[in-house]
């Protein structure tokens, strides 16, 4: 998704200036980074409320229209009210195509209502991740990292080290390190052999053990 929105350059600076731009429906801005000066840019807040409530808006190289000039950048920081529906400021840093990038990525579960341990061991999926750090070049910055969760049975969890990620693409962690990123929690389950367990098996041991109550 190629995501392009407008700025304007602004010269005055301080805390009584930028009072004065959000009264006028601006929010103060800087765009850093790359071998330029930093700049200090406004924008429209209306343009920009509505920009911050899409996901890849977050996550993905963005286009800032400079007054006629395009420069290619990534959202690093956004100030809000406590709590008026206001932006106060926002961060941008530039970034250079040629130069690999670090972003946290978003992940979107997929699959959890097939897997064995939802549909046959009436478990639950929890998302213990819900974004990954990652690496690469700005060509090759994904909006969302698919998880798929279609194996993943009771008692047992998805790891980093187990998705698939888009080519280009590499996971940011300290060496050694392999967190986990979904499991699968089957309530009441104890021993392994019960978290594996089928419906159909869990119902004999169970009548089995009401039998032998009985004797």
């Amino acid at each position: 998704m190629q995501i392009e929105f407008n700025a304007t350059k602004r010269a005055a600076q301080g805390t009584g200036a930028s009072r004065r731009l959000r009264h006028a429906g601006r929010v103060p801005g800087i765009l850093y980074g790359g071998s330029e000066a930093p700049q200090m840019v406004e924008f429209d807040h209306n343009e920009l409320f509505h920009k911050l409530k899409l996901e890849a808006f977050h996550s993905s190289v963005l286009t800032m229209n400079l007054e006629g000039a395009k420069q290619m950048c990534l959202l690093r920081d956004v100030q809000r009210h406590p709590y008026r529906m206001q932006i106060l400021h926002v961060d941008f840093q530039r970034i250079d195509e040629t130069h690999k990038i670090h972003q946290k990525v978003p992940l979107h579960f997929v699959n959890a209502d097939i897997a064995p341990g939802v549909k046959l061991q009436g478990g639950m999926a929890q998302h213990v991740m819900n974004e990954l750090d990652v690496r690469c070049l700005p060509k090759d910055l994904p909006e969302f990292i698919e998880v798929d969760l279609k194996d993943l049975v009771g008692g047992k969890s998805m790891h980093v080290s187990e998705i698939k990620l888009p080519a280009g693409v590499e996971v940011v962690m300290h060496k050694g390190e392999d967190p986990v990123v979904a499991t699968i929690v089957v309530r009441g389950g104890g021993a392994a052999a019960d978290e594996m367990a089928t419906p159909t098996e869990t119902q004999i041991t169970t009548e089995k053990k009401v039998e032998e109550k009985k004797k």
